[in-house]
């Protein structure tokens, strides 16, 4: 069985797109870290993630990708506080209540949280995927408009069997 790693915000949700609409309302400069961390510590995340719409059925595809049992899948996604860990956690086991979720704190990169070595990683972050393959993993990236990337690109979910 594979090891599979899915990436949360961009794959499952567009929480990115969510927040940073939030941050340009609030006239807050999401390129300025200080202030973005700000943002991110005091913003209510679970409705953040319910505000967010799910892309391309990306959880109808975990839940086929599961019951097809070729792989071993885990969320690997990156937070910037422990409320937001909670809420995506509590979020996908609403949902899909088996799946394991791995928080990796911003300050960490996915590679130094578990072991990418012959695992697949699929990101919509092209530098997560380019250390991933440093530390002998697989990336996939994943773009809903499908642009051609130096990484095999899937618009959905359901498209990582047709790769690995």
């Amino acid at each position: 069985m594979k090891k599979l790693y899915i990436d949360f915000d961009g794959v499952i949700l567009d929480s990115i797109k969510t927040t940073y609409d939030m941050m340009d309302e609030q006239g807050i400069d999401k390129y300025n870290p200080k202030e973005a961390r700000a943002f991110y510590r005091v913003l209510d995340w679970n409705q953040a993630l319910k505000d967010s719409h799910e892309i391309n059925h990306s959880l109808d595809c975990i839940r086929q990708l599961i019951d097809s049992g070729q792989y071993e899948i885990n969320i690997l996604t990156h937070i910037v506080c422990y409320e937001e860990g909670v809420a995506k956690i509590n979020y996908l086991h609403e949902r899909i209540p088996e799946l394991s979720v791995i928080l990796v704190p911003k300050e960490f990169s996915k590679t130094e949280v578990v072991n990418a070595k012959d695992a697949i990683l699929v990101d919509d972050y092209t530098e997560n995927l380019k250390e991933w393959k440093e530390h002998g993993g697989f990336g996939i990236k994943f773009d809903e408009h499908a642009r051609v990337h130096e990484f095999p690109v899937i618009t959905s979910l359901n498209d990582i069997r047709n790769i690995y």
